[in-house]
């Protein structure tokens, strides 16, 4: 994401390891001095789990550090952990911070690939949802702790800034039939007026996107030759939805600019809810 739209700046920090530490007096090295306590570093911090809840902001789900506290998840939550893993913090034979653009960038392309498999359905349903994949590491006081691990949140999107409450059980939300008419990627008018909001489909809405246009790989961005092409599929799709009617309309909509950026290489197709 992140796709949700917001970019963090990230401060890239090289991390000196220690291999232990010790204290006390000099001269008292063998041990602690009468009357002293012997130290010892804390505890690592606990690793999320998957199936975790969270009830997360818009804010704290763009945030890249861990938000912390889980809740219950019969209890009102915006977010669930679908993947955990171990972050890779080694470059050129360096310790790299878990905060430094490196270690950000690896995290962000683990979580993406293993939210289609947990969603379920194919993947133009994937792509026509409202959910979203969100990531986070480690503070660096919890890395210094010891914690080494990332977590990969699923968010959904209800409309513009404002995250969807999700229900007791997400892992294989998709695979159901009116998945897409709850969880699907509406508009509140055609994608072309001033009035558009994209909503979730469980919203009121007059305009539904009922499927994806591939662009192709190597165009440049809202080029005509490609968006001609790719409107041209998208009137085929809307012809067969209209059962034989003369009369049918239709949109096709590019990416937007960010997510052409992050590689999205296709587009909505768009027709007035029946």
């Amino acid at each position: 994401m992140r796709r949700l739209g917001a970019t963090a700046s990230l401060l890239a920090l090289l991390v000196t390891a220690l291999a232990g530490c010790s204290s006390g007096d000099s001269g008292s090295a063998d041990r602690p001095q009468a009357g002293a306590s012997a130290s010892s570093a804390p505890p690592a911090p606990t690793p999320p789990k998957k199936g975790d809840c969270h009830e997360l902001s818009l804010d704290e789900a763009l945030d890249p550090v861990d938000p912390g506290e889980t809740v219950p998840c019969g209890q009102e939550h915006t977010a669930v952990t679908y993947e955990v893993g171990k972050i890779s913090s080694l470059a050129d034979g360096h310790l790299l911070a878990v905060d430094s653009s490196t270690v950000r960038a690896r995290i962000a392309e683990a979580c993406p690939p293993a939210l289609p498999a947990y969603l379920g359905g194919d993947e133009t349903t994937v792509r026509l949802s409202r959910f979203e994949p969100v990531w986070f590491g480690p503070t660096l006081e919890e890395a210094d702790a010891g914690a080494d691990w990332f977590r990969c949140d699923v968010v959904g999107l209800r409309r513009e800034g404002e995250l969807l409450t999700l229900p007791r059980k997400v892992k294989g939300i998709l695979e159901a039939p009116d998945a897409l008419d709850r969880y699907g990627t509406c508009g509140t008018a055609a994608p072309d007026a001033r009035s558009f909001e994209r909503v979730v489909c469980s919203e009121k809405h007059s305009w539904r996107a009922v499927d994806v246009i591939d662009l192709p790989a190597d165009a440049r961005y809202l080029a005509k030759d490609a968006t001609a092409t790719a409107d041209s599929a998208c009137k085929d799709v809307a012809s067969e939805r209209a059962n034989g009617a003369l009369k049918y309309t239709w949109s096709f909509e590019w990416p937007t600019r960010a997510q052409w950026q992050a590689d999205q290489r296709y587009g909505y197709c768009w027709v007035p809810e029946a």
